[in-house]
């Protein structure tokens, strides 16, 4: 399970991320930016551009607003510069957490992720501590009935398919989750989300007491301006994370 690609799929089907809306399209635009500096702002050859506008739309995020992203980062029009980075750490629990950021400024950011760490009991690691545990994969969260999602999912180049609760997570290369999630889509199977992520190699089960503080620590983080997204190796029952989602 992609614990907090199921958590924040569920926050947002719920509307908890409508008071922060702002601040996500501002991520998301800045993550476009990003990709179209490093990769260039044509997405035919911008595998990471590509993503980065998906996600983007998925979210709403209007057509101007990416455009504009696209410039920066192209130079066409004057933007900060950005710095990817990873910071690395643990949560309560000992559940391992892989933070990603782009930042102007990597002596705050550093200090703002330290600090949510410290308040909500985890600790920040060295460069290579939890890394290990995750690769990097396309991820998409998808409806419809097993044999049919199977079919589209594994001749269009897709590596796994697992149930989840009601729904089936589709696994992909990176560089495939595009192509696997166009041909479930002519399939008429409902993708619910579609993402390149950060899955995890082991995972740790937790229950409703460690959920919260595990969650809690994650939804801080996310709350910083500068911190993109937070991959970690939690496993949370369905019914664990929707009560959670209703606090």
């Amino acid at each position: 399970m992609a614990g907090h690609s199921k958590w924040a799929n569920i926050k947002h089907r719920k509307g908890r991320q409508d008071a922060a809306r702002g601040n996500l399209f501002a991520k998301l635009c800045r993550a476009v930016e990003a990709a179209a500096r490093q990769g260039g702002g044509d997405p035919a050859s911008n595998s990471v551009l590509v993503n980065a506008i998906d996600k983007a739309k998925s979210a709403s995020v209007p057509k101007d607003n990416i455009e504009r992203a696209i410039k920066r980062g192209t130079g066409e029009l004057a933007g900060e510069r950005l710095d990817a980075m990873f910071y690395e750490g643990y949560a309560p629990g000992g559940v391992a957490l892989l933070v990603q950021v782009l930042t102007d400024n990597r002596n705050r950011t550093a200090s703002d992720v330290r600090s949510v760490f410290t308040r909500n009991g985890g600790n920040l690691g060295e460069p290579g501590s939890v890394s290990y545990l995750f690769d990097q994969k396309g991820y998409l969260l998808v409806d419809g009935d097993e044999d049919d999602i199977l079919l589209a999912a594994l001749e269009s180049g897709a590596e796994d398919v697992r149930p989840s609760g009601e729904q089936f997570e589709v696994i992909t290369a990176p560089s495939d989750m595009r192509s696997v999630r166009d041909a479930l889509a002519e399939a008429e199977l409902t993708v619910r989300s579609a993402e390149v992520t950060q899955l995890p190699s082991v995972t740790i089960e937790l229950d409703a007491r460690k959920a919260n503080r595990v969650l809690r620590l994650v939804d801080s983080l996310d709350d910083l301006n500068d911190v993109q997204e937070v991959y970690g190796n939690f496993d949370i029952p369905d019914r664990i994370l929707e009560a959670l989602a209703d606090r």
